[in-house]
C-alpha cells in the first residue's frame, strides 16, 4: 500500500514527481531498498521564492523493506539547500511484539537551519506547516490505498519464507542489514535548547567550570544591572556559549549582552545560536563591521536625503531613532547611490543603536538592549512601491534580521496611508514573527488618541512634524536630483559588496533597431510590472502578444553601435516578415517617453502566450506644411548622438492572487510630491497601469 504513492500522490499535492535514482534486491527476494528522488513544491511565499532562486525541493527517500522481519524503514533527507538547511526524516513499521496482526508506525525528524538569507525563523515556520499537515494525513493516506487494493481483491499478502538452499542461516547472516533506531526529539529541547539530563552530565563535564567557580555562575547584581532577568537555565547557557567562544573563536569575543540576544533569537536552544552568531562573527571580520562607524563616512546624498536618524529616548530609556519615510526617495536613493551605501549606513545606524543601548545602561541604571524605532509613513504612494527598492529593503532586513536579533524593542507605525498594506503584505512574509510583535500601526491621526504615541514617548520629546514642541533635526528627505543619479556600470563596479544581484539592465535603442524583452505567460490574468528610466533620447514604449514563440533572439549587428558594457545590449524578436494584425497584435497604447523620465506600469493580461515588451527610438515629427524639420527638433536630434537611446530596466511576472488584492490601492492612491504626475492607460482587452515621474 505504502509503494502506491509513487511515483506521485494525489492526495499530496506538494508531490509533484519522483525518479527512482537506486534499487538492490537481494537473492532470496528477502530485501528490497528503493531510493527515489522526490519533487516536492513547497508551499512558500513567492517572494522567499524568488530570492532563493527555486520554484522547487529535492528530497532523497530511500525505502528499506525487509520481508524477514515484516519491517518497511524509511529515511529521508533534503538535496536542495543541503548546505543551509539539514532535514533527516525516519519512519518505520513494524510488528507489534505483542499481537503480530497489528502493524506499528513511528515517526521521527530533525530540522537544522544553519543559515538561510537571513529568513531562518521563516523557512523553519514553513517547514514545520508543511511536516504537521503531512503527520495528518498520513493515516488516511495508508487507508485510501489500503481500500484501493481490497477493491482489487488483494486482501492478503503471503509472508516471506526462506528459500531452501544449502547454508541459508549463514547467508541470511551477511544480507541483515542493521537498521539506525528512529531519533525521537523531546518536546523540551526544542523549546529551551537542552533538558535537564544535559544540564546534569554539562556541570560535571571535566571541560565545564566547577560549581563554585566564578566562571560557574554570573554576579547577581551583574545580571541586574547588566543583563536582565535571566532563569537559572538562560544564564547556564550564556556562561557556556561564551565560554566556548573563548576556547575556539579566534579574534575579539562580543560582550554578554550580544550573545543573550542571539540566545533570546532561538529561545536559548545553545546550538542555533552559536550557528548563528558564529556566521555573524565571521560576517562581521569580512566586512569590517566592528570599524564602520570610526571608518566609514556616509555619503553626502545619504546626509541630506536620507529622512532618518536618533531622537532622545522612549519612556522605557530605549534609544529612540525616527524614520520619515514617507517623505523620503527611495528610489532616487537607490539610483544614487546603489544598494551597498544604503545597507552600509544601515549597518552604521544599527551599530550606533548598539553604542546608544550601552550608553543609556549606564544612564539609567539597568539593562538597556534594544531601541525603539518610529516611522512616520505621511506621504507613502506608490512610488515607495517600486519594485527594486522593495527587493533592496528586503535583502537590507535579511541582513539585520541574522546579524542584529532582539535589538528592536518596539516599532511605532504612523499615519499609515490607504497604499500601506500594500508594502506590508509584501515585506511582512520575512519579518520574525517575535519581531513583528512588536509592532504597532496607527492610520490617520489615530497617534494622538488613547493608546497613541503619549503612552511611550514623553510629550516633551514628540517631534514638531507629529504636533509636538520639540525641533526634530531629522533630514525631511525629498526627491533625489537625477544629476546625482549613478548609471548602470558604475552600480554594477562597486569593489565590495554584501550581496550580488543587479537589478537593472540597462539596453541601447537606435533608430531602427528597437530593444524587445520577451515574457512567457503560462496563466491568464498574470501581471507584468515593469519600471524603467530613459536615460538618453526620447523612446516609443508598446507591449505586443503573439500566440507563437519569436526566433531566438538577435545581438544588433550594427558594429558601430554595439555596446559592450555589463548589460549594455539590444536584443531584437520580432521577426521582419511578421506582420501586425496577423502574427502579433498591439495590446496597449503605445507611450512615448522623454528623455529623463521614470516610467512605472503593470499590464493584467488576458491570454497566455508570449508577450514583448519593446523600447522604440522616437522619431521627430516634421512640420506640416512645410515637411521641413522645427528648429527645436533639430536642436533635440543634435543632442541623440548617432541616433542612439538608452534605458535601464526591470520586469516581472507577478501572479493574479498575488497583485489583484493591491490593485485599487494603486490606482487610488495619490503622489505625495508635487513633481510627479501619474497617467493610466487602458484598452478592451486588459487593464494597464503606467506613472511618469519627470
Amino acid at each position: 500500500a505504502y509503494e502506491r504513492r509513487f511515483p506521485t500522490c494525489p492526495l499530496i499535492p506538494m508531490f509533484v514527481a519522483s525518479d527512482t535514482v537506486n534499487e538492490y534486491k537481494s537473492e532470496d527476494e528477502a530485501i528490497h531498498v528503493i531510493e527515489r528522488r522526490c519533487k516536492l513544491d513547497i508551499d512558500a511565499p513567492r517572494l522567499l521564492k524568488k530570492i532563493a532562486g527555486v520554484d522547487y525541493v529535492y528530497f532523497v527517500q530511500k525505502n528499506s523493506l525487509n520481508r524477514r522481519e515484516r519491517t518497511l524503514h524509511i529515511e529521508a533527507y533534503n538535496e536542495t539547500f543541503s548546505n543551509r538547511v539539514i532535514i533527516n526524516e525516519h519512519c518505520s513499521y513494524t510488528v507489534h511484539p505483542d499481537n503480530e496482526d497489528w502493524t506499528c508506525f513511528e515517526q521521527s525528524a530533525s530540522l537544522d537551519i544553519k543559515s538561510f538569507f537571513g529568513f531562518e525563523s521563516t523557512v523553519e515556520k514553513i517547514a514545520m506547516k508543511q511536516y504537521t499537515s503531512n503527520i495528518k494525513k498520513g493515516k488516511e493516506i495508508i487507508e485510501y490505498y489500503l481500500k484501493q487494493l481490497e477493491e482489487e481483491g488483494i486482501t492478503f499478502v503471503p509472508r516471506w519464507t526462506p528459500p531452501v538452499v544449502c547454508k541459508s542461516e549463514s547467508s541470511t547472516s551477511h544480507t541483515r542489514r542493521p537498521v539506525s533506531p528512529a531519533i525521537n526529539i523531546p518536546e523540551s529541547a526544542t523549546k529551551e535548547g537542552l533538558n535537564n539530563k544535559e544540564i546534569l552530565n554539562t556541570s560535571s563535564s571535566p571541560s565545564e567550570p566547577t560549581a563554585g567557580t566564578p566562571d560557574d555562575k554570573l554576579d547577581a547584581d551583574y545580571i541586574k544591572r547588566y543583563l536582565g532577568d535571566l532563569t537559572p537555565m538562560q544564564e547556564s547557557c550564556l556562561i557556556r556559549l561564551r565560554q566556548w567562544l573563548q576556547e575556539t573563536h579566534k579574534g575579539k569575543i562580543p560582550k554578554d549582552e550580544h550573545i543573550l540576544r542571539f540566545l533570546r533569537a532561538r529561545d536559548f536552544n545553545i546550538d542555533k545560536a552559536r550557528e548563528i552568531l558564529c556566521q555573524s562573527l565571521t560576517w562581521r571580520k569580512q566586512h569590517q563591521v566592528d570599524y564602520i562607524l570610526d571608518t566609514w563616512n556616509p555619503p553626502q546624498v545619504l546626509q541630506d536625503y536620507y529622512a532618518g536618524g536618533w531622537h532622545h529616548h522612549d519612556k522605557d530609556g530605549r534609544p529612540l531613532y525616527v524614520l520619515r519615510l514617507g517623505q523620503m526617495d527611495t528610489k532616487g536613493l537607490v539610483r544614487a547611490l546603489g544598494e551597498e551605501a544604503l545597507l552600509r549606513y544601515v549597518l552604521s545606524i544599527n551599530e550606533e543603536g548598539l553604542r546608544r543601548c550601552e550608553e543609556n545602561t549606564k544612564v539609567f541604571g539597568r539593562p538597556i538592549s534594544s531601541w525603539t524605532c518610529l516611522v512616520d509613513l505621511e506621504g507613502l504612494n506608490m512610488r515607495h512601491l517600486w519594485r527594486p527598492g522593495v527587493k533592496a529593503l528586503l535583502r537590507i532586513i535579511e541582513v539585520v534580521e541574522a546579524n542584529y536579533p532582539e535589538t528592536l524593542g518596539r516599532l511605532l507605525i504612523l499615519r499609515a496611508p490607504r497604499v500601506f498594506p500594500v508594502l506590508w503584505t509584501l515585506v511582512s512574509p520575512f519579518i520574525d514573527d517575535n519581531t513583528r510583535k512588536k509592532f504597532l500601526i496607527y492610520a490617520g491621526n489615530d497617534y494622538q488618541g488613547p493608546g497613541g504615541l503619549l503612552d511611550y514617548i514623553d510629550k516633551e520629546i514628540i517631534p514638531d512634524f507629529l504636533g509636538g514642541e520639540c525641533m526634530c533635526e531629522v533630514p525631511e528627505g525629498g526627491l533625489v536630483p537625477k544629476s546625482l543619479y549613478r548609471t548602470a556600470e558604475e552600480l554594477e563596479n562597486e569593489d565590495i559588496k554584501l550581496w550580488t544581484e543587479t537589478i537593472y539592465q540597462s539596453a541601447s535603442v537606435f533608430k531602427g533597431a528597437p530593444h524587445e524583452v520577451l515574457i512567457q505567460i503560462v496563466d491568464a490574468s498574470s501581471v507584468i510590472t515593469w519600471d524603467f528610466d530613459v536615460c538618453k533620447g526620447d523612446i516609443v514604449f508598446n507591449i505586443f502578444h503573439s500566440k507563437r514563440a519569436p526566433q531566438p533572439p538577435k545581438k544588433d549587428s550594427l558594429g558601430a553601435h554595439s555596446i559592450t558594457s555589463p548589460g549594455g545590449n539590444n536584443v531584437q524578436l520580432i521577426d521582419k516578415v511578421w506582420q501586425l494584425g496577423r502574427d502579433y497584435s498591439m495590446v496597449e497604447s503605445p507611450l512615448i517617453c522623454k528623455e529623463g523620465e521614470s516610467v512605472q506600469g503593470s499590464h493584467v493580461t488576458r491570454w497566455p502566450g508570449f508577450y514583448i515588451l519593446q523600447w522604440k527610438f522616437h522619431s521627430m515629427p516634421a512640420c506640416a506644411t512645410t515637411n521641413l524639420p522645427r528648429v527645436d527638433d533639430v536642436l533635440a536630434s543634435l543632442q541623440v548622438s548617432s541616433h542612439k537611446c538608452k534605458v535601464m530596466y526591470y520586469t516581472e511576472v507577478i501572479g493574479s492572487e498575488d497583485f489583484r488584492g493591491s490593485m485599487t490601492s494603486l490606482e487610488s492612491s495619490h503622489s505625495g510630491f508635487s513633481q510627479l504626475s501619474a497617467a493610466t492607460t487602458s484598452s478592451s482587452q486588459s487593464h494597464s497601469s503606467s506613472m511618469i515621474s519627470r
